[in-house]
């Protein structure tokens, strides 16, 4: 019988994969540490031959501590951070650079003259996205700019350019297929959402042959055959989705207006919005959610910057707490914030404001004013951060919010998690699956084998507790005047 599902979770900092079984259950791992490296200020480069090498070891390692024979594993599903981009050889498979990173700033000078050619507008309605670095065109453009005679040999249909997931499609299949899924090219800034394609104008723009580029298939699908020299018998690739979208599946959030947001080092919030690619009116991402079948789902996007970050400030900037772990019972030492607002704006903020200017701050202070003060009110500055996003994804989608499924560190904190529900006045869900990525790399993979149907993924990853909103509504409000009032104040701090 085949009866296990195989995903494989290539993310910034290790590689990982999970073996689950026919109830969703994870059976066993394997997980491998990547390095990163940083050349010069601002670049963030991986090496492409040790992401496939631990990636693979990793697999081998969750089949042989399952006790299970290859030939019983009916599907392989991949998840990988997304962005990230390399260009290697056709002929030989060797990569001609370094993965050049998601976070990699490198680009910026090539963004500002794509917004100084005025195709900001047209970059937003064909692609959902903003003109940054942060996104995988400008990077493959900039290999093939500075590694030498690579443009002339992109040209001649000597290179093979992707995104993570597509390497690791690459190297499984032997160099057969070279594919990505629509999730992961919604994240290029090539990608047209509306053509379902390649965007001409915009390889033209950056001067990327699309010959060198992988064909686009839905996220859901044949991928092709991962070969037996790896694993031991032949497995068929049957589900792609970049990491977020992953986690979004993974927490079964199938219907429109369902959300979930990862707490990490920043939030990572994602809205469904059906069969409709909402156009954000308010500082959000358009783009694809998954593709199954015939039809493509599409999401907002919202990042927070500063997250579990700001909480790791208070161990080692302010020395307040002695983990982040300990952070919920200092903050419980006091019954409220009282007043104190914290704006963990360290690097700028993220959506909706995008203000790269803004910088972080400390509002409310007097000489009551205690760390239990200060621990409580940066807690809280996650759950406002999340405020902002989720009501700028209410109006963009035209609906409310139904539910917030939540994964990440950060969600065993209880008070947190119920000043979440409270300043939200929506429910929280802390499901039972930490794993939401590889889980939904998992499950998209089964449902396309048919391993799994719709109604029975509805089963999987069920709440372990929900966090009901207790808060008035006239105090909720009130508490989130005044983070409004407090975020407007360090907007713009850089340019005094």
């Amino acid at each position: 019988m085949t009866d296990y599902i195989l995903a494989l979770d290539q993310g910034t900092t290790s590689s990982r994969a999970i073996l689950f079984d026919r109830e969703a259950r994870m059976i066993s791992q394997g997980q491998y540490d990547i390095s990163q490296s940083f050349p010069r200020p601002g670049w963030v480069e991986h090496d492409p031959e040790q992401i496939w090498e631990t990636q693979l070891a990793a697999a081998r390692d969750a089949i042989e501590r399952s006790n299970i024979q290859p030939n019983q594993i009916a599907a392989i599903g991949i998840t990988n951070q997304r962005e990230t981009a390399l260009v290697w050889d056709k002929a030989t498979g060797k990569p001609i650079y370094p993965a050049i990173v998601w976070q990699d700033r490198r680009t910026a000078g090539l963004c500002e003259v794509l917004k100084g050619k005025g195709l900001k507008e047209e970059i937003a309605s064909k692609t959902g996205l903003v003109i940054d670095a942060y996104f995988s065109a400008t990077k493959i453009s900039w290999i093939l700019d500075h590694v030498e005679g690579a443009r002339e040999r992109a040209e001649k249909g000597e290179l093979l350019a992707g995104t993570i997931d597509s390497w690791l499609i690459w190297k499984l299949t032997g160099g057969e297929i070279h594919a990505t899924d629509v999730t992961n090219a919604s994240r290029t800034m090539l990608f047209n959402l509306h053509l379902r394609t390649w965007d001409d104008t915009l390889l033209a723009e950056l001067n990327i042959p699309r010959s060198i580029l992988p064909e686009i298939k839905m996220s859901g699908g044949e991928f092709g055959m991962a070969q037996s020299q790896w694993f031991g018998a032949d497995i068929p690739i049957t589900s792609v989705l970049g990491d977020q979208q992953a986690a979004l599946f993974g927490h079964t959030c199938l219907e429109a207006g369902s959300a979930k947001n990862t707490y990490g080092t920043g939030c990572f919030i994602l809205m469904n919005t059906g069969s409709e690619a909402v156009v954000s009116r308010h500082g959000l991402l358009t783009t694809v959610a998954w593709g199954f079948g015939d039809e493509m789902y599409y999401a907002l996007e919202g990042s927070v910057f500063v997250a579990g970050a700001a909480v790791q400030w208070l161990q080692e900037g302010l020395g307040l707490i002695e983990a982040p772990a300990c952070s919920e019972q200092k903050a419980k030492e006091v019954e409220d914030s009282e007043g104190v607002v914290v704006v963990p704006a360290f690097t700028g903020l993220g959506a909706p404001y995008w203000d790269m200017y803004a910088r972080g701050a400390i509002f409310g202070l007097t000489r009551g004013t205690t760390a239990g003060h200060l621990v409580r009110a940066t807690l809280e500055s996650l759950a406002f951060q999340t405020r902002d996003v989720i009501g700028a994804m209410e109006k963009d989608a035209g609906m409310p919010l139904t539910e917030l499924r939540v994964d990440g560190g950060a969600v065993r904190n209880d008070l947190l998690m119920q000043f979440q529900a409270d300043i939200l006045g929506s429910e929280v869900t802390r499901t039972t699956y930490s794993e939401t990525t590889a889980l939904g790399a998992a499950l998209l993979a089964g449902l396309t084998s048919g391993i799994w149907t719709r109604e029975q993924l509805l089963s999987f990853n069920k709440s372990e507790k929900v966090f009901v909103p207790l808060m008035e509504k006239e105090e909720r409000e009130r508490r989130y005047h005044a983070w409004q009032d407090a975020v407007s104040r360090t907007m713009g701090w850089e340019k005094h």
